[in-house]
């Protein structure tokens, strides 16, 4: 079939929440897909940083055909061999506690507002129902009910009320603000490092040890959101390592898997974990045996392969390459490691037409909040293919 014809298929069978560009992909390698036709593309979205590793990873893919010929899940019902080792090495290796594992971002998200409310109710004493959590302006943590009732994108709340209550919203970056909006009720403060969706939006330096102070001053949950700026992404294993500070829940996903399956996890000090017994929390696929071979694999490649050094190296030359770019309608060019965003004035007509003339190009990426296009490829990105995006980058956004 031709591009065209599964086109006409996903129009008429599926469900129309989704705007992709126009192009049915069939495979993919390193930072290349090919598309049913046989064109091939270079990735600069990575699966919303999923795919760190690149597609299709060997050293994972053997893992996962591995231990799909064992034992793919039991459920927690039961225990298994692959829980307990990816435990260790996943707090060994971010400096953690306890782990909960989970599928989706969404849900670490919401494993993380169920665990600091109960934390909230039974270890600083705020009175029943009366919890809190700030959250930023312009956040993205996923898409349930409860996570988009403190999201402040009206294209994710019209039309899905009524809201989960409990929320309070300030100003990203604006660490006064938090600190004026914490009550004795707040039991947690959610943020992301780095805003992913609102356009790679990155804080001033500083703020999240400021941040962490007002934290541990107000007795507060600091739970850092890092499932797309986290595994390398932005050039440090965790971008909270940027400023040397270390969240009380650390939320990852995304890459925890190379994109081979849905895996996430919240990591934890005991405290606050601690507060979860049997049968209040869980999830039939969180923590299978294929889940955790998977991320164990994945893990491994990141450190063993210096994928997070080569964000940090190369995001600096993309970053240095794309603020050469000649175009009078470029607001700016600002990212970390290879997390990184062009902005345009509104008078450029939108971002989404360069991403479709990137996309006749050679390139795939995707436009955010109709201005800001993101440039996030797999961190197994070499210099030279740097060079090779970065031609046909300016060609594009230079005319």
């Amino acid at each position: 079939m031709r591009s065209d014809q599964f086109i006409l298929l996903e129009d008429e069978y599926g469900a129309h929440n989704y705007k992709p560009l126009d192009v049915v992909l069939e495979r993919g390698q390193g930072v290349w897909v090919w598309d049913v036709d046989g064109n091939r593309y270079m990735d600069c979205l990575s699966a919303y940083s999923a795919v760190n590793q690149g597609h299709c990873h060997p050293k994972i893919m053997e893992a996962l055909a591995r231990q799909a010929e064992r034992l793919t899940l039991t459920s927690r019902a039961f225990r298994n061999d692959q829980l307990g080792p990816l435990y260790k090495e996943l707090c060994e290796l971010t400096n953690s506690h306890k782990v909960l594992p989970m599928n989706s971002g969404a849900e670490a998200v919401e494993t993380a507002i169920k665990a600091v409310r109960k934390w909230g109710y039974q270890v600083k004493g705020v009175p029943g129902d009366k919890a809190e959590i700030i959250v930023c302006r312009n956040n993205f943590h996923g898409r349930t009910i409860t996570i988009v009732s403190f999201s402040t994108d009206p294209v994710s709340t019209a039309g899905f009320g009524p809201f989960t209550p409990g929320f309070r919203i300030i100003e990203f970056g604006d660490a006064e603000a938090l600190e004026a909006a914490v009550t004795e009720n707040t039991v947690a403060f959610l943020v992301e490092p780095i805003q992913g969706e609102a356009g790679v939006i990155i804080p001033p330096d500083g703020y999240l040890k400021d941040v962490r102070r007002i934290c541990t001053e107000n007795n507060v949950v600091l739970i850092l959101d890092e499932i797309q700026t986290g595994l390398g992404r932005t050039g440090k294993l965790l971008a909270e390592q940027h400023e040397n500070i270390e969240a009380d829940l650390t939320l990852i996903g995304k890459a925890l898997s190379g994109g081979f399956y849905p895996v996430s996890a919240v990591l934890s000090n005991t405290e606050v974990l601690g507060v979860l017994k049997p049968g209040e929390h869980g999830s039939t696929f969180g923590g299978n045996p294929l889940a955790c071979a998977v991320a164990r694999a994945a893990l491994k490649v990141l450190v063993e392969e210096d994928l997070i050094e080569n964000a940090a190296d190369i995001g600096e030359y993309f970053k240095a390459g794309l603020a050469k770019i000649d175009n009078p309608k470029i607001r700016e060019v600002r990212g970390r490691g290879l997390l990184l965003a062009v902005e345009f004035t509104p008078d450029a007509g939108g971002a989404r037409r360069y991403c479709e003339r990137l996309k006749d190009a050679g390139l795939l990426c995707k436009e955010t909040h109709e201005t800001i296009i993101r440039f996030a490829p797999p961190l197994v990105i070499t210099r030279e293919e740097v060079n090779w995006a970065l031609e046909r980058i300016a060609s594009v956004l230079s005319g």
